[in-house]
Order: C-alpha cells, then sequence, then structure tokens
C-alpha cells in the first residue's frame, strides 16, 4: 500500500491520502484521544507532536504543533495508516460520529446547500471541512474543521470565499464568522 501525501496552505497540517476508504460516516475532527476506541486515531494521536486529526471520506489531515517538524512525525503517520489497513481493515470509521442533524428553516437549508456544493469540496482539497453552525440576524456561523483550522489563509477564504459565494446567492446573508 503507498500511502501519498498532500501539503495544505496551512504549514502544520499535511493531508494523508491511503487510497482506501477512511470514513463511511460523514467527517470529523478529533483532539482528543481520551474515550476514543479506533486503534489508528488513538495511535496517531498518541505521537508527540501531533495536536489533532481530522477524519474525511478518502483521506485523514494531521495538524501538528509549531514546533514539531514534519520530518519528525510524518513517516510514523504513515507507517500507522500502512499498518492499520495492511492488519485488513478496510475504512477507519463505518457510522458517522457527528451530532444528529437539527430541523433547518428554509434559508438554513439554501445555505447548507450551498456549502455542502460549492464551498466543501474546495475546503476538502486543502485537507479540511466546513460546518453550518447558526444563522441568526444575517449573520452566518460555522466551523473550520482540519487544515483549515488555525490555518493562517482561512480568514481569508471566509471572508473572500464563503461570504461572498453566500452573500451572492442569498441576500439574507450579511456576513460569515468562524466559530
Amino acid at each position: 500500500m503507498f500511502v501519498q501525501t498532500e501539503i495544505t496552505p496551512n504549514p502544520n497540517s499535511l493531508k494523508f491520502i491511503p487510497g482506501k476508504i477512511v470514513s463511511h460516516g460523514g467527517s470529523f475532527e478529533i483532539t482528543k484521544k481520551d474515550n476514543v476506541k479506533n486503534e489508528l486515531v488513538r495511535n496517531i494521536l498518541s505521537i508527540n507532536g501531533v495536536e489533532g486529526i481530522f477524519l474525511s471520506k478518502e483521506f485523514i489531515s494531521v495538524n501538528k504543533y509549531d514546533e514539531t517538524s514534519w520530518d519528525e512525525i510524518k513517516h510514523i503517520v504513515i507507517s500507522l495508516i500502512n499498518d492499520f489497513y495492511s492488519s485488513g481493515k478496510e475504512f477507519v470509521i463505518e457510522k458517522d460520529l457527528n451530532e444528529e442533524t437539527e430541523n433547518f428553516d428554509e434559508i438554513e437549508k439554501k445555505i447548507i446547500q450551498l456549502l455542502e456544493e460549492k464551498i466543501r469540496p474546495a475546503v476538502a482539497r486543502d485537507g479540511g471541512d466546513i460546518k453550518f453552525k447558526e444563522f441568526k440576524d444575517g449573520i452566518v456561523k460555522v466551523q473550520l474543521q482540519g487544515s483549515c483550522s488555525g490555518c493562517p489563509s482561512s480568514t481569508m477564504t471566509l471572508k473572500q470565499g464563503v461570504q461572498n459565494l453566500l452573500c451572492h446567492y442569498l441576500p439574507e446573508v450579511k456576513q460569515v464568522v468562524a466559530i
């Protein structure tokens, strides 16, 4: 098995692509190994210098602390991913670990649809994800995950990309903020 890596706009995040399904249950971010039963997730989070991981359908983004070099941990992550899949496992996560979807009103459904169709694919290419959290008084609140969390260019992406797009399609939207 050959695990590919891709750099992301966030220098502290690297995207690992195993060439197999990572998550059958959506995408999510994990920053604490406490109460995590998954062997691969626990092992990656146990590496000195790893701050958190983000699991998506086809990749794993690993976030590290500033003071840690990728040269110190990259080969360890690749080895853990190889060992995990070589043991016969087909995917890391089988079911959705995210919260249940709430009942959204019409404008929120439109916001979510635009995020899903127009924003999420671009954010995923950079090793991250964007989740809708709330719409109130013209302000859309989103959560940036994976490589996008803490990325130096995420503020510009949020304002020039996400906010401009949502405001263009939905006049009710006045501003987009990350929480």
